[in-house]
């Protein structure tokens, strides 16, 4: 009676991880209740059953005895290459990111260090300035940012480029769990306060766009106007809308990468592990150097998805400056954030939708913004994906100058 139980513990543990491998491999939403709860449960019935179970009573022989004793070992074995493989620092290649000159640090009441770069108006100066919010969740600004946006200076906007908490130069949080889109609102609504000008003008990019809008919700006698390029999917997100059809008419198309490429090549048991107790239980069983560190190599991989010619990926390298845990965890929360929708219905807000013809984010996402903001304007740029100001950086430069000078 003893080796059937212990026979089907070990085909049922089997059967779960093999059943938890096949259902991610099909994006299941049930993977991850086979792989995290099922598989565990069952591995723990089978590994009580071998090592409770006796095997020197009379009528077992010798041989199954010797059999029991190996499998035991294997056993053992195989759970300590797990726990190693689950819990040993890992390292990625991740360079150290790099200050960039003039940088300076506001400290927010919300308790965030925000590391920031102000691009000063020259000749006659506008009345708002402009805030640009980085991509991510978790990303940060980099040099190439800076050069795209310095000739809105010389038109005479003052520009602010901030590292969101928890990426790039900002402080990262000791509570995993306060990465919420919430607490990036709430840094925001701080920095307007600083900055203390009447109105501001946002420009966001990808999540960025999301962190405008719920900025914009709340604050809407704060904003002059909004542009965004490459908007992600509003929190929280609806996501029937990814399977809307753009018009032929926009001649839109896919880009040749994936996001789920990149995250499907990066991931690891180390990596899961990493994201299962922090989501669950608000852990970090991974410093946050390690974790930015495999974030740095994830975003080396997912970004080739933005990237309309494939010929100007270069050289795949880890991209510094990411911060894993504000990415996940912020992700994570989305739907505990308040629907911004209901108080965005029917603003007056001119609103810039910048959105390159190979863009990687579904169409439904993007369009939804325009239903939301009546005073809009469209422009999809050829020839560019996901980052516009990269791919293109003239058209975006031109249609963003239009749109502030013409827009009402």
């Amino acid at each position: 009676m003893g080796k059937k139980i212990v026979i089907a513990a070990g085909l049922l543990a089997a059967a779960t991880f093999f059943a938890g491998g096949f259902l991610y491999s099909q994006h299941s939403s049930l993977a991850d209740f086979v792989r995290l709860l099922c598989f565990p449960l069952s591995s723990v019935v089978f590994l009580l059953s071998l090592f409770i179970v006796r095997t020197r009573r009379s009528g077992v022989s010798p041989a199954t005895r010797t059999v029991f004793r190996w499998v035991r070992v294997g056993v053992l074995s195989g759970i300590a290459v797990f726990l190693v493989a689950v819990f040993w620092p890992r390292s990625y290649g991740t360079p150290p990111f790099v200050a960039r000159p003039g940088t300076q640090y506001w400290d927010l009441p919300t308790g965030s260090r925000i590391a920031y770069t102000l691009i000063p108006a020259s000749g006659v100066k506008k009345s708002y300035p402009i805030i640009c919010l980085h991509g991510g969740p978790g990303g940060a600004f980099g040099d190439g940012s800076i050069r795209a946006l310095r000739p809105l200076a010389a038109d005479g906007y003052d520009i602010y480029l901030y590292d969101q908490a928890g990426g790039g130069l900002s402080s990262r949080l000791a509570n995993i769990r306060d990465y919420t889109p919430d607490r990036h609102k709430r840094d925001l609504e701080a920095i307007v306060q600083k900055i203390g000008a009447q109105k501001v003008i946002l420009m966001g990019h990808s999540w960025g766009a999301i962190l405008a809008v719920l900025y914009t919700a709340d604050n809407p006698d704060r904003v002059d106007r909004l542009i965004v390029t490459g908007p992600g999917s509003i929190f929280p997100v609806r996501p029937g809308l990814a399977g809307e059809r753009a018009p032929d008419s926009l001649h839109l198309k896919k880009p040749y990468y994936s996001n789920r490429q990149g995250n499907n090549e990066a991931s690891n048991i180390r990596s899961e592990a990493m994201a299962f107790f922090a989501t669950h239980f608000g852990l970090k069983i991974a410093s946050d150097k390690e974790a930015d560190d495999f974030a740095g190599y994830l975003t080396s991989l997912t970004e080739r998805s933005t990237f309309a010619d494939t010929s100007k990926i270069g050289l795949v390298r880890p991209v510094p400056g990411a911060g894993y845990y504000c990415g996940l965890m912020t992700a994570f929360s989305q739907f505990r954030t308040p629907d911004p929708r209901p108080k965005l219905r029917n603003t007056a807000i001119p609103l810039l939708e910048m959105r390159g013809q190979y863009d990687n984010q579904p169409w439904g996402y993007a369009h939804e913004y325009l239903d939301l903001f009546p005073n809009h304007r469209l422009v999809i740029v050829p020839n560019a994906g996901h980052g516009i100001s990269r791919d293109q950086p003239g058209p975006f430069l031109s249609t963003v100058r239009d749109f502030l000078e013409n827009a009402r």
